[in-house]
């Protein structure tokens, strides 16, 4: 078995990316990548990670920022799939509940936290002995060979539950069961498994978008990618390459003219945010059940509450999903048919949408592709050298990784099985004994406990690189004046390790103000432009027209929402970008 390579610096700066890049560049037809991933959603990312610290060649390309797509646009939840038991699939619940235990447990603790849910019965005798002997098989599927990461189910009965979830409507609800499940933020967790494969020497690099696919003959032996910051083209070379392009897999397959591939189908699901006074609850403690369509989930989050979803199918331009006013409603009265009091419009503070590839039957054309495939994910050879990976849930990311990467090595570089079942993600060593320091390391940086926790779930061990950026410059540490849960030195930080290119990049996925506050972090824009600029390189104009794109964007965002139906909607969200074309 190889050994793990040295690791490398995580940070993602701009400097870094300039070095990454040059790396990308040098991979040439005499000095290939082993691999190189085209896609940086969880996908993409989990598997550079994967190929990276088994100590392969690496790259890793994507067109915009990283999970920039449905990545960050989840219920942010790690779950095993409760609904998939009424389908019968125990082997991807089991699967899914085995890789939640091993993220809560060893890989990602600080990233990955237990969340308790409540699940309300209306039908006192038929919910209880149903939906209970389901959540029993759930959690005794949990604790076959190996101990528990979260506790044991339990029946509340009427009175019980009403003190676990007061919100609940005590008229409808006759009792209730209390399971549970694990928590995330998405698109930061992606971010940290793209530092990852960086610390294990894989070159990573956003805004870089695949024009084009190489060939020899039949064989893809790379990509042609355009740097979106200086519009400059060059050709990446590599043994294989790994297409986890999401719901964007299809026109990939185009651009390759591969002769095979997987069909992706796009499903809209949203999300809007209330406070966290509107629904009160015993913390940490959110609540599911089944609509007619899709499944209601009111999930706690920090000092929000998220609330969804929808299944929709979307026949619009992928890259600008939307919600509608008609999703909206939707969301809210399958809310109110279960809270005592009603939410309003004016109680929503954000809105995001996301679509799930769904994966169809896979094409073939001359009956030669191979294939993997599995109940929730599929890999498939669309052509030699080019390997894609479509379907699958983000809790199973991990293992989607392996399976594609066993897959496109299986030839050249057999004998290098994953390690990522041991190999933690950026910022958990540690991450127990930094915890026992909490009390301390808030009482020196005058943090309170909320604040406090706030910051280990955000970076686990990497908080110490936020606190020395405090302490070399102690205004930092003090809050944004428009979003004030968050440090100045979380902006700073997000440009010097965490791989911010842009205003939107910052205030929608390394933080997430764009839901979390009314004005979707315009408020804020300016503040932290002019933290994040000078890093960036920016001038005064530069600087103008990336706050001045960004409240572009959200109001052409909530010119969607006003909409109701998704043609309307899709063209609303994209008659603004989200960050500013190359000048």
């Amino acid at each position: 078995m190889p050994a793990t390579p040295a690791l490398k610096r995580s940070e993602l700066t701009p400097d870094s990316r300039r070095e990454h890049l040059a790396r990308l560049r040098a991979a040439t037809a005499d000095a290939p990548l082993d691999v190189l991933v085209v896609g940086g959603g969880v996908n993409g990312a989990g598997a550079a990670f994967d190929a990276a610290t088994r100590g392969l060649g690496v790259g890793l390309v994507e067109a915009r920022d990283w999970a920039s797509g449905t990545s960050s646009r989840s219920s942010k939840l790690m779950h095993g799939g409760l609904r998939y038991l009424q389908m019968l699939d125990f082997k991807l619940v089991a699967e899914a509940l085995r890789e939640r235990d091993l993220l809560i447990e060893r890989t990602a603790p600080h990233l990955v936290k237990p969340i308790k849910f409540v699940f309300p019965f209306f039908k006192k005798v038929i919910d209880r002995g149903f939906i209970g002997s389901g959540v029993l098989l759930y959690d005794a599927m949990q604790s076959v060979g190996r101990k528990r990461a979260v506790p044991f189910h339990r029946h509340l009965l009427h009175a019980k539950m009403l003190e676990v979830f007061p919100a609940l409507d005590g008229d409808k609800a006759v009792g209730a069961l209390e399971y549970y499940d694990a928590q995330m933020d998405d698109a930061r967790f992606v971010m940290m498994l793209v530092r990852s494969a960086a610390q294990h020497d894989a070159a990573v690099a956003n805004y870089t978008t695949v024009i084009d696919y190489l060939h020899d003959g039949p064989r893809v032996i790379g990509a042609r990618v355009r740097d979106e910051e200086t519009g400059e083209e060059f050709d990446i070379h590599a043994r294989e390459t790994i297409l986890a392009g999401g719901v964007w897999t299809q026109e990939q397959q185009e651009l390759a003219d591969a002769d095979a591939g997987l069909e992706v189908l796009a499903s809209k699901g949203i999300h809007v945010t209330v406070a966290r006074d509107r629904i009160p609850a015993v913390p940490d403690t959110g609540i599911i059940t089944q609509t007619e369509k899709s499944v209601l989930f009111i999930i706690p989050w920090d000092e929000y509450w998220v609330i969804g979803t929808t299944d929709t199918p979307w026949t619009e331009d992928v890259a600008h999903p939307a919600a509608t006013s008609t999703d909206i409603d939707y969301v809210l009265e399958h809310a109110n048919a279960i809270l005592a009091q009603d939410l309003t419009l004016e109680d929503v503070i954000g809105v995001y949408t996301g679509l799930r590839p769904l994966l169809q039957p896979v094409k073939k054309a001359g009956g030669g592709a191979s294939t993997k495939v599995s109940r929730e994910h599929t890999v498939m050879e669309v052509e030699p050298g080019l390997s894609a990976i479509a379907g699958g849930k983000f809790t199973t990311y991990r293992v989607m990784a392996e399976d594609v990467v066993d897959f496109a090595i299986r030839e050249d570089q057999p004998g290098r099985p994953s390690l990522t079942r041991t190999v933690p993600v950026i910022g958990a060593q540690g991450y127990a004994a930094l915890v026992r320091e909490k009390a301390e390391i808030a009482a020196r940086y005058g943090f309170d406990e909320i604040r406090m926790d706030r910051l280990l779930f955000r970076y686990g061990t990497l908080l110490h690189d936020v606190l020395a950026l405090i302490d070399e410059d102690p205004s930092l540490g003090t809050p944004l004046e428009h979003a004030p849960r968050y440090l100045r030195a979380e902006a700073v930080y997000a440009v010097r390790a965490e791989g911010a290119r842009h205003l939107a990049d910052v205030l929608q996925r390394r933080t997430r103000l764009d839901y979390e506050t009314r004005d979707r972090g315009a408020d804020a824009a300016d503040e932290i432009a002019a933290l994040v600029g000078p890093l960036l390189g920016w001038d005064a104009a530069t600087t103008a027209r990336e706050v001045e794109t960004y409240r572009a964007f959200i109001d052409a965002r909530l010119a969607s929402e006003a909409t109701s139906d998704d043609a309307s909607a899709a063209r609303a969200a994209a008659s603004a970008p989200e960050v500013p074309a190359r000048s």
